[in-house]
């Protein structure tokens, strides 16, 4: 891993840094602290993982931190009870809470929205969200029409300040957040790609929304051909991001931890489409288990 946080800009070039933070713990401690551990809000140290980009989150759940000339982007928020922890690794970093201008989002789900109110209370920052995510933040509960409405818990409602569109970017300084509607898992999924450097090397980062075909009781995919269909677009965009490092919601579904120990490459330019074809496999075997069942 560099030790500066380094330029994040729409192509490789890099431009101005912002000022050096710590690069959190190190990745063995990181390791050993999540060893065994998967849960939403186990608590987790904050790490570096390329250039300006930090996970901020839990063990089980990845909160990304990106850090530019102009302040900082966050992207998800874990659940309401791991919100404190997320805003005491941010400022174990070294910044201020107040440098976080934007909370970006994957999915309106508990595990990563339920903190979302909490962390735009303690850092001011607007939250920016895709209009098919809006009815379930604004009332604390997965709506009808998503696969595993009724699963959870309600959790904190955050204040909405803008909605986003599909190709959109989100800009800060010298960091440019493309968005990716990628409806499947929820009726909002989104991913988001962005370049990031360390020096002169630079990567290609997207955080790919989860692709799990997971539903409630009642709810058939095989009754609704439509949003199979839309779930499948979906796994052809992933499929097709500029993605040499993959992040994930939840980081053991990219093997993340794997990666940072060495096991695997942290950069794999074919990441998201391998990633892509086990949602693919994921979605075909929930039809199958469906059409069994009839």
């Amino acid at each position: 891993m560099g030790i500066l946080v380094a330029a994040l800009a729409a192509s490789c070039a890099s431009a101005s840094a912002p000022p050096p933070k710590t690069a959190g713990v190190p990745i063995g401690e990181f390791l050993k602290q999540c060893q065994n551990k998967t849960g939403w809000s186990d608590p987790a140290p904050p790490i570096r993982l390329f250039g300006n980009v930090y996970d901020v989150g839990t063990c089980g759940i990845e909160v990304l931190l990106i850090a530019g000339d102009k302040g900082e982007i966050l992207i998800d928020g874990a659940t309401a009870e791991a919100a404190p922890q997320v805003a005491s690794n941010i400022e174990r970093l070294g910044f201020r809470l107040d440098e976080i201008k934007w909370i970006l989002t994957s999915h309106e789900h508990l595990d990563h929205a339920g903190g979302l109110a909490e962390l735009q209370r303690r850092t001011g920052a607007r939250l920016a969200v895709r209009a098919a995510q809006r009815p379930a933040l604004e009332s604390g509960r997965m709506v009808d029409g998503d696969p595993q409405a009724g699963l959870y818990d309600p959790f904190p409602m955050p204040r909405i300040d803008r909605i986003l569109t599909d190709g959109e970017v989100v800009r800060l300084g010298n960091l440019a957040l493309t968005l990716h509607a990628t409806p499947g898992h929820s009726p909002g999924s989104t991913s988001w790609t962005w370049r990031s450097c360390e020096g002169k090397l630079c990567r290609a980062i997207a955080y790919a929304d989860s692709v799990t075909a997971a539903a409630n009781k009642t709810f058939r995919f095989s009754e609704h051909p439509e949003y199979v269909a839309t779930f499948h677009h979906s796994l052809d965009v992933i499929a097709g991001l500029d993605c040499d490092i993959l992040l994930t919601p939840h980081p053991s579904v990219s093997q993340l931890y794997e990666r940072l120990a060495g096991e695997a490459p942290l950069s794999d330019a074919q990441a998201c489409r391998h990633y892509a074809q086990t949602g693919r496999d994921n979605l075909a075997a929930r039809l199958a288990r469906e059409a069994a069942d009839r």
